[in-house]
């Protein structure tokens, strides 16, 4: 093997090849991971290279390397979308993509590795400056997503659990152990159980600004930024540390972030002697960044917030009295602009210092709260399939905080697609300002949020309500038409990481990226379906060609069951007994663990249009006997469409649910010779069709080994053509058999 330090050799020439390592992954960590996966084993053989690929699933790691094998290994490919540790490769040469890069130009990557930029400590070098991305040119792959991007989306999924544990516990402390008071306040008696809820949710709240400046710091310097960027996001957040009545909230966060993680990045690239070095990443670099930071922003940064807190405070005095629409308005942006942050704060404490003198203030303010959670709740349900998993349950969160007037639970949403939340909500939050002002809605407690109106502090309590609910339906679909107009998939963000995989390879933002799956990119908007390694959940022993055989047929050594790391799944569990082994892999006329028989394929669909196939393949499915419900299982499976296309990209789509319309996992087959627009990333119309559909009780693991089972073997052109050749169901199920 070639020194580490020197460039890359190939020896495929004199028949010994290269030792390459390879990891794949995906936000989602479904379909993209797989066939990327799939795609560089079939490569690497076909050039004569041996190679391990790792998989970063769903279902978990698969095929995890050891130490002999990043030893040994003359060479790391990186073909992913989230971030992949790569601390154990250091002094190896890495490559690191998008994992889009590892399905289309494979062949490529594996050349392009032989020249990859050494891995340094601490994150540094090949790969970056960080776990985000690739700061040199050397380890970026054209569709990488920026380094900012992935940064920001990974700082808003460690502050999302953060958000939620917090905001929800304040609520249910509120409603189970608040006492109502005579002005229809809500106050928790000091000293009871619910007080010491309320203050753990409290504790959750305070973290969440520096968790998402440390993460975002974190992926782009690495483990010596983390401590800068989370100690810089608690100062961002702390005014009184800068004289201000308010700190910077997630928005200094973010500055704070960025800040910590080039200055530690940059800091890395300074020389210093050898007997230095070991010490840099725990005490010196943390110590001065973090110094620097800090008095930074507090000499530098701070003062400008408390500068725009003060003055904004006199620009609302200068306006009371005027008109209440205009009043209303102004007070509507403030409070739906940075959300806890000097903005919102200055226009908060406004109103409430004047909730004796001047209620009608305060109820402006209160209608205005509760607009930014509630509606980009709202989006989340209007159009799932802009926003990825995690952000369809944080959004449910965000409803229940939106009533309980917390208008933090919108920050995870704003954090990722700035550029399209926050305008969206300051619409929304506008409209309701200006609605109870003209109204003079008013709020005898210095709380905003329907809570309130239930508990009898507001007057005018019809309008209250109208003003919110007109703000909430703007906000929501504001945010719906700038995310559509942006992206064209599952939800990413905008700025944009990945969160990636973000087309998704990465939701991440909308792209500011994320604008991406958070926002869109086709990236993110990968498919969910998937594989896993070859044989992964079969547990048919030998005869199933798992094992040692499976890796053979992919390149890829000991990626079969053993490595996927399950033992036992399958025919067993399935019910089924010796079902898709034998020579042919078939038996008794069934495939994928006795889920595909002759009864469920069929060799040609009479369907044009993607809803009449799922129709035609779920009356199909209902003849087994297995279908409860024929129409529950179409609305499954279009609704899984809708959260983003089952278009695997290669004329092939696997739509597929998890519903109680279902009595037993059941799997169909069919083709179509004129092909059926599926949405497919690369843009083909999808002539082999997979249906997959088990209970959600046997969902999981199992129906993910499923998928991964055929994405992987899909990826093979020569399969394909014998499945599209196959004469008839006999001859269709004996290639069908060899999936396994």
């Amino acid at each position: 093997m070639t020194s580490s330090a020197d460039p890359l050799e190939a020896t495929g020439g004199s028949g010994q090849g290269l030792r390459l390592l390879a990891v794949t992954a995906c936000p989602t960590g479904i379909a993209h991971t797989y066939m990327a996966a799939e795609k560089l084993a079939r490569a690497a053989e076909s050039l004569g290279h041996r190679m391990k690929v790792e998989t970063q699933g769903s279902i978990g790691v698969e095929n995890a390397f050891s130490d002999n094998d990043v030893n040994e290994a003359d060479g790391i490919i990186i073909a992913a979308d989230k971030d992949v540790d790569r601390s154990r490769f250091v002094g190896k040469r890495v490559l690191v993509v998008g994992v889009a890069e590892g399905i289309h130009h494979p062949e490529r990557l594996i050349e392009r590795v032989l020249d990859a930029p050494l891995q340094q400590g601490d994150g540094g070098g090949a790969a970056g400056s960080g776990p985000a991305g690739a700061a040199n040119g050397g380890s970026s792959g054209g569709k990488e997503r920026s380094v900012a991007y992935k940064a920001l989306m990974n700082g808003v999924s460690y502050m999302i659990p953060f958000v939620v544990v917090g905001g929800l516990l304040i609520a249910v402390s509120l409603a189970l152990g608040g006492t109502p008071q005579a002005d229809g306040g809500l106050v928790i008696p000091d000293g009871t159980f619910w007080k010491h809820v309320n203050d753990i949710g409290v504790i959750g709240f305070t973290l969440m600004i520096p968790i998402l400046s440390g993460y975002v710091a974190y992926a782009i310097g690495d483990r010596p930024a983390l401590v800068p960027g989370m100690i810089g996001g608690w100062i961002a957040n702390t005014g009184e540390l800068y004289d201000s009545k308010s700190g910077a909230g997630f928005i200094g966060a973010i500055v704070t972030g960025f800040l910590a993680g080039y200055l530690v990045a940059w800091i890395k690239k300074v020389r210093v002697p050898k007997f230095v070095q070991p010490i840099m990443p725990i005490i010196v670099i943390p110590i001065v960044a973090t110094t620097a930071l800090g008095l930074f922003f507090i000499y530098v940064i701070g003062r400008p917030i408390s500068w725009v807190f003060e003055n904004l405070t006199g620009l609302l005095g200068s306006l009371t009295g005027t008109s209440a629409a205009l009043l209303g308005v102004l007070l509507g942006l403030m409070i739906a602009f940075d959300m806890g942050g000097p903005v919102n704060k200055t226009a908060f404490l406004f109103g409430a210092g004047l909730v004796s003198k001047n209620p009608e203030i305060m109820g402006i303010c209160a209608a205005a709260i509760p607009v930014p959670p509630l509606g980009q709740g709202l989006a989340t349900l209007l159009r799932r399939k802009l926003f990825s998993e995690q952000e369809r349950e944080t959004g449910l969160a965000a409803l229940f905080m939106g009533f309980f007037g917390i208008t933090e639970g919108a920050i995870p949403f704003a954090a990722a697609r700035p550029a399209r939340v926050i305008p969206a909500n300051m619409l929304g939050g506008a409209l309701a300002g200006a609605l109870a002002g003209l109204a003079a809605v008013t709020d005898s407690v210095p709380h905003g949020g329907p809570i309130v109106a239930v508990l009898g502090a507001v007057g005018g309590v019809p309008m209250f309500f109208l003003a919110v609910v007109v703000g909430t339906v703007a906000t929501a679909i504001t945010t719906v038409a700038l995310m559509a107009l942006g992206s064209r998939g599952p939800a990413v963000s905008e700025a944009a990481p990945a969160p990636s995989a973000v087309r998704t390879a990465e939701p991440a933002l909308a792209e500011p990226a994320l604008a991406e799956p958070v926002l869109a990119e086709p990236a993110l908007a990968e498919p969910v379906l998937a594989g896993v390694g070859a044989g992964a959940g079969t547990g048919l022993g030998a005869s199933s060609g798992t094992g040692d055989a499976g890796a053979r047929e992919t390149g890829v050594k000991d990626t079969g069951a053993r490595d996927a790391g399950v033992k036992g799944a399958g025919v067993k569990d399935a019910g089924v007994k010796d079902a898709g082994t034998g020579d042919a892999g078939v038996k008794d006329s069934a495939v994928l663990s006795g889920y595909l028989s002759e009864q469920t394929v069929r060799q040609e669909l009479a369907a044009g249009s993607k809803a009449e196939a799922i129709r035609e393949l779920a009356r199909m499915l209902a003849a087994t006997g297995k279908v409860a419900d024929e129409e529950g299982l179409i609305r499954a499976a279009l609704a899984r469409e809708d959260q983003g296309t089952t278009g695997l990209g290669e004329e092939i789509a696997i739509p597929h649910a998890k519903t109680d319309a279902v009595t037993a996992p059941v799997v169909g087959f069919a083709r179509s010779a004129e092909g059926i627009e599926w949405g497919s990333l690369d843009g083909t119309k999808a002539r082999l069709l997979f249906m997959i559909s088990v209970p959600e009780a046997a969902a999981g693991d199992e129906h993910l080994r499923i998928l991964a089972l055929l994405s992987r073997k899909l990826m093979d052109t020569t399969f394909r053509e014998r499945l599209t050749a196959a004469p008839d169901t006999a001859a269709i199920m004996r290639v069908l058999g060899e999936i396994r």
